[in-house]
């Protein structure tokens, strides 16, 4: 067989040669050990946690390297997959989490010298390589029909063989050039396929980046590489494109460990020194009815989707910071010992990543996202309210946007000092912490306290208005209110009441739950003095007169 007239009857059109092509698109001029990562990612529009778990670990590995870079590459060519609009989706959700890339595809287009950055746009390049495989012998056209494979797939399935399109199964691997001529003339569009000269009964060794030395078994298979339409499989395009884009190490996840000696073989095949693999493992839950673990579905976990954090207002540094505790192993102690320190300051290496298993912990994720959200200060937690109800709560928006000074003073509320309050998680529900400020949102949540009867209720807060002087410094506002208690029958002091219950109603804690419920709608909340320096003396004796209408 002539290869070199096989691949000029196949590809009359493609003149240029690998060799071309090294010149367009030449080694990085990059500091000794920089490292190439990419994030490449299929337009199928559900944009989920995953995506943003690799996009961390990719922007990690480059960017912990002096000079590394980190490029997005959209892998768009297999079209039954493909969603439009997907892509913007895609970019919007990431840079909200924090994640922009060096080069690559962007919202308006395309930025850097290793381009296009989209598969579908570069079938010229990966014919220049299928075509220089079939010179060489090592690929071949392939006319089989659909009902043809799936004859073998059948037969292979029923006598228990393992299936594929290898040996006596690849019925044109040995196709003389008039056969392929005459294919040709006949009008059939041939795929082409890899001529695999594994044997299976030969094991490789590679370096993989996360779970170290790994031995397999040579891949076999003929597997296609060049489909009817012209565009190549993932199989043969991320590597030519891994190549030219000069990618030095690659994160992906377990399920392509399959894959991997086709991979390894087709980089030998083209001589290309093939870059570091990484495997991480998938994200898992503890399934909540089985007690099982399994991984984080669609269907069945709404916190895969980076949209669910999104509309619920999560902080996208709550949700980085969480993702990088599961990263690596070291992340929670050097954070425990660097609490001020940006996370770009850790020290990130792919070995430390899981190998067995990523567990999913949306509780844990909450209470990280509680400490990131208690560094924050009151103008951040504003700006950041501000521009999530734009989005999504339009109606929340237009209170927030009303009064910016008084939910600063809000936001600032056990604020600071040692010991920040940390029970608040995302913007929603910050919004429902506080909605109390707002008469158009305000409601009564809690009961009034059993020990205060009606009588007594509809007294305490007369006696608490007759009183109110937001001149009154906290001590003396306590003042009052325990005057109130004593002079209701109250103890001025739980403990007092908690000796003697029979000489008492209850005691200040109960009279002030009162008062508290009357301007807050809720038993509990921050400091009732601050809450109502704040709100200003109009408000609270609104709220203290129709709170007494509901004991008349």
């Amino acid at each position: 067989m002539d290869y070199q007239k096989l691949a000029e009857l196949c590809f009359p059109e493609v003149t240029q040669t690998p060799e071309d092509l090294e010149k367009i698109y030449p080694p990085r001029q990059l500091p000794e050990g920089a490292r190439v990562t990419r994030m490449a990612p299929s337009p199928t529009g559900f944009i989920h946690l995953g995506n943003l778990f690799g996009a961390l670990t990719d922007e990690r590995i480059a960017h912990r390297s002096e000079g590394g870079i980190c490029l997005l590459r959209i892998e768009d060519t297999d079209e039954k997959r493909e969603v439009e609009g997907a892509i913007p989706l895609l970019l919007e959700a990431l840079a909200y989490f924090g994640i922009t890339f060096d080069e690559g595809a962007t919202a308006d287009g395309e930025t850097g010298n290793y381009g296009p950055y989209t598969q579908s746009h570069r079938g010229d390049i990966y014919k220049v390589y299928v075509k220089k495989l079939v010179s060489e012998g090592k690929a071949y056209p392939c006319f089989m029909s659909e009902d043809e494979i799936a004859e073998i797939r059948q037969y292979q399935t029923e006598h228990g063989i393992n299936p594929g399109i290898y040996g006596e199964y690849a019925r044109c691997r040995d196709f003389t050039l008039e056969q392929v001529e005459e294919h040709l003339k006949n009008g059939e569009k041939p795929i082409f396929r890899f001529r695999s000269e594994g044997d299976p009964e030969k094991y490789f060794t590679i370096v993989d980046g996360i779970r170290g030395e790994i031995s397999m078994p040579e891949n076999v298979q003929d597997v296609v590489i060049l489909k009817k339409n012209d565009l190549p499989t993932y199989h043969f395009a991320h590597v030519v494109d891994d190549h030219l884009m000069r990618i030095t190490h690659i994160v992906r996840g377990e399920e392509w460990m399959a894959s991997l000696p086709i991979h390894v073989q087709l980089f030998d095949a083209l001589g290309l020194e093939p870059p570091v693999f990484g495997h991480n493992t998938v994200l898992m839950k503890t399934d909540e009815a089985t007690g099982q673990k399994r991984k984080l579905s669609k269907r069945k976990d709404p916190e895969l989707s980076l949209e669910f954090y999104k509309k619920l207002g999560y902080f996208p540094e709550g949700v980085r910071e969480y993702l990088m505790t599961i990263l690596n192993s070291d992340y929670e102690e050097w954070r425990m010992a660097n609490p001020e320190a940006d996370l770009k300051d850790f020290d990130f290496q792919p070995s430390k990543m899981s190998s067995s298993g990523t567990m999913f912990d949306l509780n844990k994720l909450n209470d990280v996202c509680k400490d990131v959200l208690a560094r924050k200060t009151a103008e951040e937690i504003y700006d950041f309210m501000y521009e999530w109800s734009l989005q999504y709560e339009p109606e929340k928006h237009a209170v927030i946007e009303a009064d910016k000074d008084m939910l600063l003073k809000v936001f600032d509320i056990d604020r600071g000092g040692e010991k920040p309050r940390k029970d608040l998680v995302y913007a929603g529900q910050i919004f429902d912490f506080v909605k109390y400020f707002f008469d158009g949102y305000f409601e009564y949540e809690s009961p009034w306290p059993a020990e205060c009867s009606p009588e007594d209720c509809r007294e305490i807060l007369r006696l608490y208005i007759e009183g109110y002087d937001p001149a009154d410094d906290n001590s003396a506002w306590f003042g009052k209110v325990r005057a109130i208690a004593s002079q209701l029958g109250y103890a001025e002091k739980p403990k007092e009441y908690k000796k003697n219950p029979d000489m008492y109603k209850g005691h200040v804690g109960h009279v002030s739950s009162v008062i508290r419920i009357a301007i807050t709608g809720r038993a509990n909340s921050p400091d009732l003095w601050t809450i109502q320096q704040i709100m200003g003396r109009e408000m609270v004796e609104r709220r203290i007169a129709a709170a007494t209408e509901q004991f008349k």
